[in-house]
């Protein structure tokens, strides 16, 4: 039988190359992308290519022509930029014979606003929701959520562009544009309590495989440290918020736990930053994805390795002749 070709995409960054390395003891032929040519991702697949940016308007037929030099059977996106593209374009796609790793094209519109996630989680009455505005006078905001509280934009991920507002001066760098770019938030928690959680969808608001685990972040806004958790009070909030949104594949949700209540920080519509972590552990989100979009199979629930994980700075040596 012939190798299946999977085309990974984004390989420099951490989600990337942590989908190559979950997939390298697979029988499959990894091709992968990015648009930097000395990327470590490139060591970790079977060819590489490199790519204009997403944003680039050739990219839909630069991405087609390498699809077709590959023969590839299944493209899955590595970093966020892509997984809208190919959301944005899936006639495109699938009318050429390729098949994308996507997830609801619902959830993923909702990912991209986070006031429009916290619209949609107010109207279902979960009570995760975090207090959130939209626009509004800092003396309005203070008094709702008192100080310091957040602002965070109304777009992008890993707690990137993240402000605590300490007072009023610092607010007025941001309030013109709240409406329109930002969102203010109650501040809740603290950075030991947070949680992330991933979870493989049936698309009908049932998961069919969770692994949670407790952890620490870095700067960059990505897991740096992780403990497995198994706590059956944040089983049901995800079994909840999953029946709201009907996720559809691998979904990333992130918590915050706050005077003992679950909060949902937000919902990635993909495979996390912490997939590499979640495959040592057992819980191999990147051969579900293949299994699945590829073949049509659901994954059955892993058994889950209990212990902590630790990301550290690794060397990757390119000799000269190899």
């Amino acid at each position: 039988m012939m190798k299946r070709n999977i085309l990974v995409t984004g390989v420099g960054a951490i989600i990337g190359h942590g989908i190559l390395k979950s997939l390298q003891k697979r029988d499959l032929n990894l091709i992968g992308i990015d648009i930097y040519n000395n990327c470590i991702g490139k060591y970790f697949c079977d060819n590489f290519e490199q790519a204009p940016l997403t944003s680039d308007p050739t990219y839909n037929d630069w991405i087609l022509s390498v699809c077709k030099k590959h023969n590839v059977d299944l493209i899955i996106p590595g970093i966020e930029p892509d997984v809208f593209q190919f959301s944005s374009h899936r006639s495109l796609f699938t009318s050429s014979g390729i098949k994308i790793a996507l997830n609801s094209d619902t959830l993923i519109n909702l990912s991209k606003d986070k006031w429009q996630m916290f619209k949609a989680q107010e109207n279902a009455g979960d009570p995760s929701v975090i207090p959130t505005k939209l626009g509004g006078l800092f003396t309005d905001i203070e008094a709702a959520f008192g100080l310091p509280f957040i602002i965070k934009p109304r777009s992008g991920s890993a707690s990137k562009g993240f402000v605590k507002i300490e007072n009023q001066k610092q607010f007025e760098k941001y309030g013109s544009s709240l409406s329109s770019s930002y969102i203010a938030q109650k501040l809740i928690g603290t950075p030991e309590d947070e949680y992330t959680v991933g979870i493989f969808g049936d698309g009908a608001g049932q998961f069919i495989s969770i692994i949670c685990m407790r952890r620490i972040l870095s700067k960059d806004g990505s897991t740096a440290k992780a403990w497995i958790v198994q706590d059956t009070s944040l089983f049901e909030v995800v079994k909840r918020l999953t029946n709201i949104f009907k996720p559809l594949g691998p979904t990333n949700m992130q918590f915050i736990r706050d005077e003992g209540m679950w909060k949902l920080l937000e919902i990635n519509p993909r495979i996390s930053s912490s997939t590499s972590l979640r495959t040592g552990f057992g819980y191999n989100e990147s051969a579900m994805t293949v299994e699945y979009f590829l073949e049509g199979r659901l994954p059955n629930q892993p058994k889950i390795r209990q212990g902590h994980a630790i990301r550290y700075i690794e060397d990757h040596f390119v000799f000269e002749g190899e």
